[in-house]
Formats: C-alpha cells, structure tokens, sequence
C-alpha cells in the first residue's frame, strides 16, 4: 500500500471504524479512544446544552429556568435525546466540586445518557504566541479534561485561536493542541476544535492545523454554521465541512430559522448530511439550536424533527 497522508489515513480509518464521538478501534496497539457508538447505524443524535443557553442563564426561580445539573435528565425525558454535549460556563462553579459533578452522573446514568463531550470556552488561546501565555491556556483545560473523565466523555471541544500571520497562527495553535492532547490522551479524549471564528473558520486553514498538530488525539467538531471568518469574509460552509470531515470526531448541525416545510432556510441539511455520511462518518451529531423566532424547545424539536426526516431519507443510500 502507497504512504498515506494523516487527512487520507484518518478519511479511511473513519470509513472502516465508523467512528463517532469517539471512534476506532480499542484493540491491539490501535488508538485508544473512547468509543461512544449510536444505537442507529447511520447517525445518532446529541444535544449541545448551548440549545437551551437562555433557559440555563435564566434566574432561579422564573418560569424558564432549568438546572444545569438536570441537563442529562432534561435531554432525555424532554426530548427524547440520549447523549448530551456540556458547556463549561455552567459549571465554572463546580468543575471541581465532586459531590456535584457525582450527582450529575447518577443523573446521567439513571437516564441512560451518555455523556459525549464538554465545550470549553474562555479559557485563554492555545496559539499564544507568547509561550507563557500559551502554556497557561492549555493547562486551564486540565480541569475540564479532568471534569470530562469523570462524567466518562470523550471529548474536549476547544477553540484554536492565536494571533500573527496565517502560517504562524496555524504552527502555534498545533502546538497548543498537540500538548493538551498529549493530557487529555492520558484518558482517552479527544481534543477536538470546533470552527468557531477568526481563522479556525477558515476550513483549508483548520485541516491545514490538523495536519500539523499530527496527533491521534486531536480532531475537529465541524459546525454547519460558524464559518464567518470575518465581517468581510465568509467561508463557504459546505467546503468547509468537507474539509473538516477527514478529521472529524463530532459534527454540530446548527440551526437558525425553519420554513413551512420544517427545512433549516440556511444550510441544506440533506446536502450537509451526506457530506457528512460520505466522509465515512457514523457517530452522534449534535442539535444546535440558536435561533430567536421560535422558543428553545420548538427549536431543538424541529431540529431533531428534521435531522430524523433527513437520516430516513438518506438510509437507503448508506445501508
């Protein structure tokens, strides 16, 4: 067999394995990863807590709010989602509160969900260009990796920002990535970088980073939404995903606003989804709701409405 490059071994070692949230095989010498695998063959579906953002910030005791503790329990007896995907800033307070973070997995345990990943946010930039800088941004995901262990994730979701040219912001990211990596590796996690602004939303620079950081342990999130580069530049979102794929240990399927007909009026999930499945791709994907027309829970619900309508009419395809 030719030499492979890491996007080619990783697009074929995707197709093979079926990986997911987090996905290849955990036999022999292979990588380690954690392997969340989806009941559904095709795709299984998870629910980033930022779909409920307003409800969690809400203050106690109003008609809208809900327990950040409760969010396993509220996936799964709302809206019948059983994987669910954290966000750090709700739990800045009790990241290392022990009694907590064991309630939160009793709560997901007796709810039969899994937990699949924590989405770490301010934080400091793992590409600093100041060294000093930079290593203290990595060891500020120390805690949350710790926290990821013990709820039995599989995944740190981390942004990588960083300031200077194009190729001098990719090698410092890489280097960021790659020592958090080496980490969060101990537990088998993933430390997978979501396209999130500024550069990283820049598909071709993101699986440029990829290639550098060169770790079994570093991979993307690719997100339909966020490939806004800059007020002036805007990524075309199913290039970028198509470029992230190889590299993929999770997919976000963001949604805005909805039509009569129940499609999302921004991206077109059928054509989204099958890049997503032709990457060899067979893990969670995650329901991100951000819109503000309709409520958070209409929102997820036609979310999930219409990734289900979407996995049913692309199953003949992938059987």
């Amino acid at each position: 067999m030719p030499n492979l490059t890491r996007r080619q071994a990783l697009a074929m070692g995707a197709a093979l394995a079926g990986t997911g949230l987090i996905g290849c095989s955990n036999s022999g010498t292979g990588p380690s990863y954690k392997i969340h695998q989806p009941k559904d063959s095709l795709f299984g579906l998870s629910l980033a807590q930022w779909s409920l953002h307003r409800a969690f910030y809400a203050n106690p005791g109003s008609w809208n709010h809900l327990e950040t503790i409760k969010f396993a329990e509220i996936a799964r007896q709302r809206f019948g989602i059983g994987a669910v995907e954290y966000v750090n800033r709700f739990y800045v307070d009790h990241v290392r509160d022990q009694a907590f973070l064991q309630e939160m997995k009793t709560i997901s345990d007796g709810e039969g969900v899994k937990n699949l990943l924590i989405m770490c946010d301010d934080q400091g930039m793992l590409g600093d260009p100041d060294e000093a800088a930079r290593t203290a941004a990595i060891e500020g995901h120390y805690q949350w990796a710790d926290m990821a262990a013990f709820l039995g994730c599989a995944a740190l979701r981390v942004d990588a920002r960083s300031v200077g040219t194009y190729e001098e912001q990719q090698k410092l990211a890489a280097d960021g990535l790659r020592q958090l990596a080496e980490y969060t590796s101990q537990f088998g996690i993933s430390v997978i970088v979501e396209n999130h602004g500024g550069w990283s939303s820049h598909g071709e620079w993101l699986a440029g980073v990829m290639d550098l950081a060169d770790h079994e342990f570093v991979g993307t999130l690719p997100d339909f939404g966020n490939f806004k580069v800059s007020e002036e530049e805007k990524y075309d979102p199913y290039k970028g995903v198509s470029e992230l794929m190889p590299y993929a240990r999770g997919v976000s399927a963001k949604a805005f606003d909805f039509d009569n007909e129940g499609n999302e009026t921004n991206f077109d999930f059928f054509r989204m989804m099958k890049i997503v499945l032709d990457a060899g791709y067979r893990g969670y994907v995650g329901i991100e709701y951000e819109g503000n027309d309709l409520s958070e829970p209409d929102g997820i619900n036609m979310t999930k409405a219409l990734l289900e309508r979407v996995r049913e009419s692309l199953r003949p395809d992938y059987a």
